[in-house]
């Protein structure tokens, strides 16, 4: 994983609610463990026509998306069945992060853990961002806000721990395995 300090970029906005994972990667693209070339199938049904052309009307096929780092996004994100694919299709596709104004438990816990940064916002800011398409944000990890083009600044707050991981660019198996050292001195010391 590549460390997060600060993202700063403009959004893409899918005002819509209960996006579920199935919307994010629907589940015939589930057959792989490969997480290169997900970002193709990122929302295929709503992006592509049944003969595979760009749907016009979809934000991500918009040219002012190309290139977005942020998705903001209605109400209740990732909702639906666990799937890694979800945040895996995101990341491949150029997302670094989410923000909502209320974000799945589970897929919460899945992007955390492969490098994409969820973000839950009061239901005002998320409404304010959702209203605002397009506009470049700063997201500063370090110190758990957001700061808008006014300057208006969004706190958010992200797990302990899982903050230190994406930080430093270190899944749990990483972090793990740093302490190495120290385990084996733990149980050296064990009868």
């Amino acid at each position: 994983m590549s460390p997060i300090r600060q993202i700063r970029s403009r959004t893409v906005v899918l005002p819509y609610t209960n996006i579920d994972t199935d919307q994010i990667i629907p589940a015939r693209f589930l057959r792989t463990t490969a997480r290169a070339g997900l970002g193709r199938h990122l929302f295929s049904d709503w992006r592509y026509q049944a003969d595979g052309a760009e749907k016009a009307d979809f934000p991500l096929n918009h040219a002012a998306a190309r290139g977005c780092e942020i998705l903001v996004a209605g109400r209740n994100f990732g909702c639906g069945s666990s799937r890694e694919h979800a945040p895996w299709a995101l990341l491949d596709y150029g997302l670094r992060a989410v923000i909502s104004a209320g974000i799945a438990d589970i897929f919460c816990n899945n992007a955390l853990k492969n490098g994409l940064l969820p973000i839950a916002v009061t239901e005002g800011h998320a409404a304010w961002l959702l209203d605002h398409p397009g506009i470049e944000l700063l997201i500063d990890l370090a110190a758990s806000r957001i700061t808008r083009p006014d300057g208006a600044q969004l706190p958010f707050q992200i797990e302990r721990f899982a903050r230190y991981c994406l930080l430093n660019g270190v899944d749990e198996l990483g972090f793990l395995r740093s302490q190495e050292p120290a385990i084996a001195r733990f149980e050296s010391t064990r009868a």
